[in-house]
């Protein structure tokens, strides 16, 4: 009599996520800020409004006289307008607003490499990448298959190593499994 020993180990079903989730030009181009992202912003001509700004865990950053301004799942363009608008509204005459990301929010990598934890995001960067920041696989990895969460996301996909590259967002939480074999 047969026993199947693996059968149903995972215990869930994980669906793969493709290389078009998230290809890296559209990862750069479509960035939406979230909390512990670093930004500048400046505005022209006026020094005490210019400056570094972190968002909080809420999404926003505290601004000189226009207050709160909701950051999350904005992109710069839409807050460089957000705040260009509310500082035209009697507090600035003519403001030029510029924004630019500082740096942006960690990702994470668990599981089977060699050093497991929470890492600096650059652009460009894709998984196999990333596993390369953590020191690579550990004897027990399994090197064909990992899976990624975007962003604290409800479920995390399954990325295939040996097909396209797939890009890591700011957020993201891979995980290396261990293979049994």
């Amino acid at each position: 009599m047969m026993i199947p020993i693996l059968a149903g180990c995972s215990g869930e079903h994980i669906a793969p996520l493709a290389a078009t989730d998230m290809p890296a030009a559209r990862a750069s181009a479509g960035y939406h800020l979230g909390a512990g992202d670093k930004l500048r912003i400046s505005v022209y001509n006026e020094p005490a409004l210019s400056g570094e700004y972190s968002v909080t865990p809420a999404g926003a950053v505290a601004f000189p006289l226009i207050g709160t301004v909701n950051v999350a799942d904005h992109t710069i363009e839409q807050v460089t307008g957000d705040i260009t608008h509310r500082l035209d509204k009697g507090y600035v005459q003519d403001p030029r607003v510029s924004v630019e990301v500082l740096n942006f929010r960690p990702f994470y990598i668990l599981g089977e490499v060699n050093k497991p934890g929470e890492y600096a995001y650059s652009t460009g960067l894709t998984v196999e990448k990333a596993v390369a920041l953590a020191g690579g696989f550990t004897y027990r990895a399994n090197a064909r298959t990992v899976f990624v969460r975007r962003d604290n996301g409800p479920g995390e996909g399954s990325v295939q190593l040996r097909g396209t590259p797939v890009s890591v967002l700011p957020g993201d939480t891979i995980r290396i499994g261990e293979r049994y074999f």
